[in-house]
């Protein structure tokens, strides 16, 4: 007999965040909050109940649909302009591994029509520098392990994709 044991496992998580009739995220104001933090030094990026309508999917759905209790950490949002290429993100404190969160979620707010893509850095055993690419659309989330080093590529774009980013932490 031979048995498998998996010790370690990248997992994503992606889809489109459904609200209920009269529970639709108010993307208008979740652009200004962005633009306004991005274009002020002293204007913080403000709590709303667009952005709790947000968490809260997020968490409901990944309790309910795959055993995992998460809560937010922190959560900021950026924009990107016509073309524009992300530095590559990555969201782990190795000189602070307990202050680091788990999961990073990227939640489009308002993208232009299929133009934005994640691109996941990752390793398999020997095969190094793997990339996997998933597109973002307006009201589509993607979650995935704080660890994973990553990168946002806008292409083709004729405004201004802006993307929400919450930081979770496993409870």
């Amino acid at each position: 007999m031979i048995n498998k044991k998996v010790l370690s496992e990248t997992a994503l998580f992606f889809g489109e965040l459904k609200m209920p009739k009269g529970y639709e995220i108010e993307t208008g104001l979740l652009v200004k909050n962005i633009a306004l933090s991005h274009y002020y030094d002293d204007v913080e990026y403000v709590f709303s109940k667009a952005w709790d309508k947000i968490n809260t999917f997020i968490t409901d759905f990944m309790r309910v649909e795959h055993k995992i209790n998460i809560q937010s950490k922190d959560y900021y949002g950026s924009f990107y302009e016509r073309n524009q290429i992300s530095e590559p993100q990555f969201h782990l404190n190795f000189s602070s591994l307990k202050d680091s969160p788990d999961f990073v979620c990227l939640y489009g707010v308002e993208i232009d029509s299929d133009s934005c893509s994640i691109i996941i850095n990752y390793d398999d055993n020997r095969r190094k520098n793997l990339k996997h690419e998933i597109k973002l659309k307006t009201n589509e989330f993607i979650i995935l392990p704080s660890s994973t080093p990553y990168y946002i590529k806008n292409q083709n774009n004729s405004y201004l994709n802006f993307i929400q980013s919450i930081l979770y932490t496993r409870v």
